[in-house]
Formats: C-alpha cells, structure tokens, sequence
C-alpha cells in the first residue's frame, strides 16, 4: 500500500504519460467525460459518473476497421493497426471495471474481436473507489463492492491523500514505474474510508433490489409478461441507455468514401432504434415495446443465462439519472421482480 498527496497528482499523472497515453476523467463544456491527458486539461476527478463509462478507451465509440482502395484497377486492402502501445485508464469506478468483464465475455470469446483484445492486452486500469456513492447508484446489488474496486490498481480518497495498491501484474509495473512518487501508506485509514462508503451504500435506496425472479427458468414467464405494454409507453426511443450503459456492445459497420477510397468503420448502435437488426426483408421487432423489452431481458435474463449468472447491468445508475423520459432498468426490476 502507498500513498500520495491530492496535490501532487499533477506529478503522478505527468509521470505515468511520460511513459504511454493516459486517459482519465477531463471536464470539458461542463461535462465530465475520459480524455487523453495533457497539461493543460482539466482533470476532474471529483464527479462520481462520467457521461460515457471508461469502456470507450477499449471499445470505442467509432473506429476504423480497414480501408480499401482501387488504383488503376488494382484493389488495396489496408487493415488498421492495432493497439501495439501501453496506456492507462485512471480513474474508473467498481461498477465500470465490472462493465468491462461483461464486454470480455462477449468480445474475448471465440470468435475473438483483435481490437478489443489488443487493448485490453495493452490497457492498464487504476480504479478509485466511491468516496461518496449516490442515490442512483445500485451496484450492491450485481456485487460489486464499490469501496474495493478489483482493477489492475485500486485507489481510494482519505483526507488530502491517495492511497495506491497494486492487484495485478500490469499494476505491479505501473506501480513500479512511479514508485519514487509514493510513500508508504496506512491501511488503517483505506479499512475506515471502505466502512464509511458501505455504509453510505447500505442506506441508498436501489441498494436491495430483488433479483431473485429474473432467472433462466422464468424467461418466457417474464417475456409474455403484459406489463411490458404499460412500462414501454414513455420511451421515447432515443437510444441515451444504451451510450451512457458501461455493459451495452451492440455496434453497427458502415463504409465511408473518403473520395480517395472507402474505410470501413464500426461505431456504437442501439437496440431502442427501429433499424436496429434491420434486414433485407425488414426488423424482426416491428414495435418499440419488442425493443424496449429486448433491451431489459437481455440485461436480466438471456445475458446471465449464457454466462454463468454474471448480469449485463452493473447497478451504475446512470440511465436512471439520463433518460428523458424516467425510464431505466430500476423500474423493470421493481415492476417485474416485485417492490422488495
């Protein structure tokens, strides 16, 4: 365990970018979202939430796949590079941390996506624990422990330090790369900052949600459920759930003329969208409720089912916090699971 003072982070955080890209929380046109780290941005360390989770520096939310050219009846295929360099991701909550082991699940497995494994393979996390978890927040809920995030390094807020404790390999080594920053730290004061942010968890008001009925044994019980019609009707389709979600990994793969060539590109989609899975002979969900409740199932019920109870929510609250219309994951689960 090390520590550092708050207001020497400038040091660390000029320390870790002198050897590898660092990307962290940056307060730009009053919106906190993660950026790549420079001297002159304005870190913001302070927000509990990003706008966008930390999953956009290892899933982007656009990025080119290959580009293609044709020279005098000569076709060119040029694949993009994969991420080959080391960085870090500063500043991710438990929540967050926990998003990324459901994208593995999903991008890691066979067929494996090259440019979600290269970054992973090259990204080192350093989490902070929830100083102070807000009343959206339910990540007790998924068991996720917000006061000791389980990142490649976890770190926690106590008075005017930071305290530093590597968990994995690559942490060890980013921990070494710095450690003349540090100084030795004192467990006593991370053990009283984890009681102090549990117990703020134990009173908030998502914290104890009943998850017990959304299991695989009751999915065409909730499916043909006709609360669905009631719950879908303020949802204005808008898709703010799914790119404000940490867990969401839909993506649609357009083409682009440069007018020099075409790259072909993927960027984030999201299944609120009526083209969503569109087809040549149309969408297989031809009504918002479909999609509505496609997007819930999936994060209760069929994403849990084929990965070994692990759930495609992670209790961040931030849909609950940015829908337009006050719809989120929170009412499903009181509606369909029960008030408890």
């Amino acid at each position: 365990m090390y520590q550092i003072k708050k207001d020497r982070l400038p040091e660390l955080f000029a320390a870790m970018a002198g050897a590898q890209d660092l990307f962290l929380p940056i307060r730009k046109a009053d919106q906190t979202n993660y950026g790549l780290w420079t001297e002159e941005v304005q870190v913001d360390l302070d927000t509990l939430k990003t706008v966008k989770s930390g999953k956009d520096c290892f899933f982007p939310q656009s990025e080119t796949l290959y580009s293609c050219k044709n020279e005098d009846g000569k076709l060119s295929i040029d694949p993009a590079k994969l991420t080959d360099e080391p960085f870090v991701v500063f500043g991710m909550r438990a929540c967050d941390v926990q998003g990324l082991k459901v994208l593995d699940n999903v991008f890691l497995n066979d067929p494996v996506d090259s440019f979600y494994a290269a970054r992973r393979e090259h990204g080192t996390v350093v989490a902070i624990a929830c100083h102070e978890p807000e009343e959206t927040c339910f990540c007790k809920v998924f068991g996720i422990d917000a006061a000791n995030p389980a990142a490649d390094v976890a770190t926690w807020f106590a008075g005017e330090e930071l305290y530093w404790k590597a968990l994995t390999e690559k942490g060890e080594a980013l921990t070494d790369s710095v450690k003349t920053l540090f100084t030795d730290g004192d467990d006593g004061a991370v053990e009283e900052e984890k009681k102090q942010i549990r117990a703020i968890i134990e009173k908030l008001p998502y914290s104890h949600l009943d998850l017990s009925r959304f299991t695989p044994e009751k999915t065409m019980e909730l499916f043909d459920s006709p609360l669905w019609e009631e719950m879908y009707q303020p949802c204005l389709a808008c898709g703010t759930c799914t790119f404000v979600c940490p867990t969401c990994q839909c993506y649609d793969i357009k083409d682009f003329n440069t007018g020099s060539g075409v790259q072909r590109y993927r960027c984030w989609d999201s299944c609120m969208y009526s083209d969503f899975t569109m087809m040549a002979h149309g969408n297989m969900r031809t009504s918002q409720m479909q999609r509505f409740r496609q997007r819930f199932m999936h994060k209760l019920v069929y994403y849990p089912a084929n990965n070994d109870g692990m759930f495609s929510c992670v209790g961040c609250g931030r849909c609950v916090s940015k829908c337009p219309a006050s719809l989120n994951i929170v009412k499903v689960i009181k509606k369909l699971g029960g008030e408890a």
